[in-house]
């Protein structure tokens, strides 16, 4: 059995919704179904706008559904439809993964 890989070690993952928007839903069920067997190698943080607005002004976040990929670096963003899975998963870096 491999060992658990540390937190620096994993891809960190942040996507920044707008709660109860259908486009942020659709982005959190496509997000999830894209690292569902990655779990153990990535870290995933859902940010609310709504709820954590100076964490999304901070960032830059000016639009929802946007996904970051800030872990390892350089730091990835993408904006808008994630339903794409192909697109995001390579866009991510996580195609080796997911093979």
């Amino acid at each position: 059995m491999p060992a658990e890989l540390s937190d620096s070690e994993k891809i960190g993952i942040r996507l920044y919704v707008t709660c109860g928007a259908p486009n942020s839903i659709m982005a959190v069920n496509n997000l999830d179904s894209i690292i569902k067997g990655l779990r153990d190698r990535c870290n995933l943080e859902i940010v609310d706008i709504l709820k954590d607005p100076l964490r999304a002004l901070a960032d830059g976040i000016l639009v929802t559904p946007t996904l970051i990929k800030y872990q390892p670096p350089p730091p990835i963003s993408l904006i808008g439809n994630l339903s794409e899975k192909e697109k995001v998963v390579d866009l991510l870096g996580l195609g080796e993964y997911q093979r």
